[in-house]
Order: C-alpha cells, then structure tokens, then sequence
C-alpha cells in the first residue's frame, strides 16, 4: 500500500525511561554465550560475576540497543504500515561513553527518513536515538536501524540517500577471525533481554515462518559479533569499542558457530562480516567498526 509520509515521518515518539539492573546486564551477556566455558574465561568473567576480582561488573556496549525500546508503533493501524511485511535490514550504534551495568535510562526515537524505492520494492526508514543516563544526562550511546518495508513503496518519495553499506576488501583474506560458538538454548535466554518474538522459541511458529526450528535473534548475533570484535580489536577491553554497524543477510540457528571475520582499514577502522560456519553463509555483512587504541 501507498505511504502517508508526512504521518509516518512526524509519527508521535513519546520518552521512554527504563530502570536496569546488575543483574540485566548479566542475562544480555548470558543471551549471547559469555562464559560458557568452566571456568568462565578472564575476559568473559567480567561481563556475569559481580564480584569480579580487580575490578568491577562490565556491560557490554551493544546492549544500549536493547534498552528503552520505543513500542512496535508500526503495528498501530493508522501509521499505514503493513507491519508484517517489515525488515530489520541494518543497524547502527556509536558508543559516546561507557554503558553502566545498571541505571535508569531514557531514550526517545525519531525518524529521519524514508525513501522510496517502488511499488514493486518496498520502502526504507531510517531512526534513530539517544539512550541518556536519565539521572546524570550523560549521553551513553546513539542508536539506530534501517527497517525495510516490502509493503510500502511508491508513495512518491524520494529513492537516494540512504546509508550505502560499507564495502569489504575483495581482494585480501580477513586479518583476524575468531569463532564464538552458540547454545541451542541461547535464543530462549536471550528474549528474557526484551524482545518476545515466538519466532525464537516456539518451533510451531519457526515452522509456519519457513524455518525447520526456531531462530536466533538478528540482535542477538549482532551482539556476539560485538563480543568477538571486542576481543579482536579492543585487547578485551568493551569501553574502547566507539561504533559498530552492520547489514543483516541471514538467520542464524541456535547451536550453530559464528565466525566474525575482520579486515583492518586505518587507524581505528575495521571493517568486518559474520558467517555461519557450518552452512557457510554470511549473516552480517558490511560491518563497520571504530575504536580507539
């Protein structure tokens, strides 16, 4: 169906406050496989045990992308959107300073904009927004996807500039890769971070989908492959990551192994893709990364 753009586009976002905990901050990094083994390594220690020597309980910075969700708005009849139809396509995070393991946060969404790009296409949107420790007003983070709507194309808007995704060198193998792998429990602890969605859990639902089983969260792999950058590219140490985007491709079945591959293009710079190793198949691609040395 044809787009309403200026009622899409002016949509009403209200605040939306959300108090965590430690232990939140525990089960996100639980949803995406931290300290698996026995004992739990150093580096994955710090992210599930409160009482960790030498220092202090650390949140990993991609879960500011779960905190403080505006509701699914684009369900609501009268936006126009055919909801169902909809794609998370990209998403899009800078760090401005480290995430606290608990807190009260505030975030409200906006929406930059929308082009169109046909009847027989679909439609992009772009928001975006701030997530603010709600007691001190420091900016934590800014956060922000690309939803594509196959729906909702040709309503006359226009079709250029959008985000062009970021290449990856064609010419040379990855400088680094490291494989985390998956638990088939993972998606059933991970929903307890906020995102519900019976695609993850219930195989009647996965099966009437198209999927055999139920599949990993989209945010989910997004967030290991924000693990395994930070052990790559940050000598495990979370408050140096500064951005970390990236192009969803694929699904990923719980169980399976996630092999983050990284390309280094400047000081600071990475670019990188996931792939599924035991199907061979990119899940994220188009990764881009900044961090400071």
């Amino acid at each position: 169906m044809g787009l309403d753009y200026d009622k899409v586009k002016n949509w009403p976002q209200p605040l939306v406050t959300q108090e965590y905990s430690e232990r939140d901050s525990i089960l996100y990094a639980l949803g995406l496989g931290a300290a698996m083994s026995n004992p739990p390594a150093a580096e994955d220690l710090r992210y599930v045990y409160e009482g960790v020597a030498g220092g202090e309980l650390v949140a990993l910075p991609t879960m500011s992308a779960v905190l403080a969700l505006p509701h699914f708005w684009m369900q609501d009849p009268e936006a126009g959107i055919d909801w169902q139809k909809i794609l998370h396509g990209e998403q899009f995070l800078r760090m401005h300073a480290p995430m606290p393991a608990s807190g009260r946060v505030r975030s409200q969404c906006r929406i930059e904009e929308i082009y169109d790009k046909g009847a027989d296409k679909g439609a992009v949107l772009i928001q975006t927004r701030d997530l603010i420790d709600d007691v001190t007003g420091t900016l934590i983070a800014t956060i922000g996807a690309s939803v594509f709507m196959r729906g909702n194309g040709g309503f006359g808007g226009k079709s250029e500039g959008a985000p062009k995704p970021h290449t990856l060198p064609a010419d040379r193998a990855p400088d680094a890769t490291l494989d985390l792998q998956t638990r088939p429990e993972m998606a059933a602890i991970y929903r307890l971070s906020g995102d519900y969605n019976p695609l993850h859990v219930d195989g009647v639902v996965a099966n009437n989908a198209g999927f055999p089983v139920p599949i990993l969260h989209g945010m989910a792999t997004y967030g290991v492959a924000g693990r395994a950058i930070i052990k790559l590219l940050c000598a495990h140490d979370a408050s140096r990551l500064r951005v970390l985007n990236c192009r969803f491709a694929n699904p990923v079945f719980p169980g399976e192994t996630i092999r983050t591959e990284v390309w280094h293009q400047g000081e600071g710079i990475a670019g990188f893709r996931c792939k599924v190793v035991e199907r061979d198949l990119i899940v994220l691609n188009n990764g881009y990364v900044e961090f400071s040395s």
